[in-house]
C-alpha cells in the first residue's frame, strides 16, 4: 500500500504518472510574457487572456540562503535551502532547495526541478511541495 499524498497547495505544480512533476504557469499572449504561480489575469498587463503552460525543468541557481528558524505552522525538517532559481526561459520562481547548505550552492548552478516531501500530516500523509536539486553529473 502506498503512502498517501496531498499537495501543499493546489494549482502549483502537476504531477505526471512517473512520479515526476511539472510548475503550472501562466502565459498572457497580450503581454507576451509568462508567470508563476499561474493567476486569471496578467500581473504584467491586468489582461485577463491567460492560459496555463508548463514550464521549464531546468534552471540555474539565481539566489539562496538557508532557513534556519522554524516558520509558522511548519513541522518538517530544519534547516532547508530557501531561494530563486532561473528557469532556462529567463522566468525566476521563489523555491526550496534540497540542499540544506549554502555553501553546497553556487551561483548559476544548473539545478532540476524534483518533488519533495515538505513534511507529514499526523495521519500519516505526506505533504507534497516542489524544490530544485543540483543537477547530477550525467543527467
Amino acid at each position: 500500500m502506498s503512502t498517501p499524498t496531498r499537495p501543499l497547495t493546489d494549482g502549483l505544480f502537476r504531477e505526471r504518472p512517473d512520479g515526476t512533476i511539472v510548475l503550472i504557469g501562466g502565459y498572457s499572449p497580450s503581454s507576451g510574457r509568462t508567470h508563476f504561480p499561474r493567476v486569471a489575469a496578467c500581473p504584467f498587463t491586468g489582461a485577463g487572456d491567460v492560459v496555463e503552460v508548463e514550464l521549464p525543468e531546468a534552471g540555474t541557481v539565481w539566489g539562496w540562503t538557508a532557513v534556519t528558524a522554524r516558520p509558522p505552522g511548519y513541522d518538517g525538517a530544519m534547516p532547508f535551502g530557501f531561494g530563486v532559481v532561473e528557469l532556462t526561459d529567463g522566468l525566476r520562481v521563489i523555491t526550496r532547495f534540497t540542499v540544506a547548505d549554502p555553501d553546497g550552492l553556487s551561483f548559476g548552478q544548473p539545478v532540476r526541478l524534483v518533488r519533495d516531501v515538505l513534511q507529514t500530516d499526523e495521519d500519516g500523509t505526506e505533504v507534497v511541495t516542489y524544490a530544485f536539486a543540483p543537477e547530477t553529473t550525467g543527467s
